[in-house]
């Protein structure tokens, strides 16, 4: 992967949209970087625009003003080096693991994969730790196992800007806390700079090493906080830490004021 610049993502000034319902902002004056090779969560209120902030990043929503980019190029539609990971993971029932993986890659060439390009897709299915499962169907696999194809399949782009919208919104507490500490050691293993809504405070001090809490909508940046708990988070009691008590308790005191007005 080519080299890219320190401040890896950029959103400029004034970046807002309208979504689903007319003359409704989402978004207002979001301006950030994210430095290349971070982990960064997104928190905020239900309908403050996290999800329409991810869905112009990725080139699927154009912004009404402003401009986002990335390596120093304008997103002017989807990129063929980002992955996506939906809410809704979306996998195909009639194609197996591996040809659930192989699509992301069809799409980006536009084409059949030839067999050396299957290979090559084919080793993001242990990386996600699906092993011996590469010929089961979707409705042969657990919800847990199911988000795992899907982070495969937008890896399988080998993408320098992975995005993830509420991947384990959906899952079972215990299943949710295997796949983060999954997460972490997938995102060891496959650089890349990483983008991820969620609305579970723990999750993201847990997972980032930057945290964006986002205001009422239309959705502002509040505050950006660094995390800085040592890593692999898995290796350490960090849950415990004094240190995370506190960032907890300074975010959701943020989100909560947030959530109060919106509620008025």
């Amino acid at each position: 992967m080519e080299s890219v610049s320190k401040q890896f993502l950029q959103t400029k000034s004034k970046l807002f949209t309208r979504e689903w319902t007319p003359g409704v902002a989402a978004l207002k004056d979001i301006s950030i970087d994210f430095p290349e090779f971070s982990f960064v969560s997104v928190l905020g209120p239900s309908g403050c625009g996290k999800t329409t902030l991810l869905r112009i990043v990725a080139g699927l929503l154009p912004a009404s003003s402003g401009a986002v980019f990335i390596d120093d190029q304008p997103v002017t539609g989807p990129r063929p080096d980002s992955g996506m990971v939906f809410q809704y993971i979306g996998l195909f029932p009639w194609r197996t693991v591996e040809e659930n993986v192989f699509f992301s890659r069809e799409m980006q060439l536009h084409r059949p994969l030839t067999a050396g390009e299957k290979e090559a897709a084919r080793r993001f299915v242990p990386l996600v730790g699906l092993s011996g499962f590469e010929q089961s169907f979707p409705h042969q696999l657990s919800g847990g196992m199911q988000q795992r194809v899907g982070i495969a399949r937008a890896l399988a782009v080998e993408p320098d800007v992975l995005l993830m919208d509420e991947p384990f919104g959906a899952l079972d507490a215990q299943t949710r806390l295997i796949l983060q500490d999954e997460l972490i050691r997938i995102c060891g293993t496959y650089k890349a700079t990483v983008i991820f809504i969620t609305h579970d405070i723990e999750e993201a001090i847990y997972l980032s090493d930057q945290i964006v809490v986002m205001s009422k909508r239309p959705g502002e940046i509040k505050f950006v906080v660094d995390v800085k708990l040592p890593k692999p988070r898995y290796e350490h009691d960090v849950r415990s830490s004094p240190e995370f008590l506190q960032l907890r308790s300074t975010i959701w005191n943020a989100l909560r004021e947030e959530i109060q007005e919106a509620t008025r």
